[in-house]
C-alpha cells in the first residue's frame, strides 16, 4: 500500500486502500486499520489532530501490526 507523509508529531505517514487504513508512525511501527470507508479516511486526514482521530478510529476497528 502507498502511504503519503503528514503532518503529525506521532504519525509518519498513512495510506488507504481497499477499506483499510494503514499507518506508519514516528518510531517505524506500521499498523493496519480494517473497515475504514473511504469517508473515515478523508475525515481522518482532514481532523485537527491526527493523533486524536487515531485515537477514535481504534476503539471502532479492527487493527493489527503488521
Amino acid at each position: 500500500m502507498q502511504r503519503h507523509s503528514v503532518s503529525s508529531s506521532r504519525i509518519a505517514s498513512v495510506g488507504w486502500e481497499n477499506n483499510t487504513m494503514e499507518v506508519q508512525f514516528r518510531n517505524g511501527a506500521i499498523y493496519q486499520y480494517h473497515g475504514v470507508s473511504r469517508s473515515e479516511y478523508q475525515a481522518f486526514l482532514n481532523a485537527p489532530s491526527l493523533g486524536s482521530a487515531l485515537s477514535k478510529l481504534d476503539k471502532i476497528h479492527p487493527y493489527n501490526r503488521v
